[in-house]
């Protein structure tokens, strides 16, 4: 396993990168860590925290960091997915605790050819315990330019 910084792995730009690191990946999954601070990314003052729903993009965001390691490590460019949906997302509060570090571990149940995978995702803190599960849905094509709309230009 090679040590990647977060932005060489993900296919985002500041601000939409919402976690902080790349922990540990192997074959099938990964690790990932954010800590929210009134600086994060859709940190509610109000709640002093971020509400539980962002759960399922800091779980697609850990599953792009994944991939882009893999990438990485083969010689490859890191390219773009699709988040396609979450299953049985179930969140154990309503919000991400402000100085709260979570722990992201997603590992991969099935992939096709097709560029298709199915993730088992797990949010934890030391503080909280579990804080949310789901099954995340992606798909990463050998070309995903062919399905961005090409207009965008013009």
């Amino acid at each position: 396993m090679k040590k990647y910084s977060i932005e060489a792995v993900l296919p985002h730009q500041a601000p939409m990168i919402l976690i902080d690191s790349l922990n540990s990946y192997h074959d099938d999954g990964c690790v990932c860590d954010v800590t929210i601070t009134e600086k994060s990314p859709f940190y509610n003052e109000a709640k002093k925290g971020v509400a539980n729903y962002i759960g399922t993009e800091y779980m697609a965001q850990a599953i792009a960091a994944y991939a882009g390691a893999l990438a990485l490590d083969n010689g490859n460019k890191v390219k773009i997915g699709f988040l396609l949906g979450s299953r049985k997302y179930k969140a154990f509060q309503a919000y991400f605790e402000l100085n709260d570090t979570l722990r992201i571990k997603v590992e991969q149940l099935y992939q096709e050819e097709s560029g298709l995978s199915v993730f088992e995702c797990e949010i934890t803190s030391s503080k909280n315990g579990v804080l949310a599960q789901a099954k995340i849905n992606v798909f990463q094509p050998q070309d995903p330019m062919a399905f961005l709309d090409n207009d965008l230009e013009a």
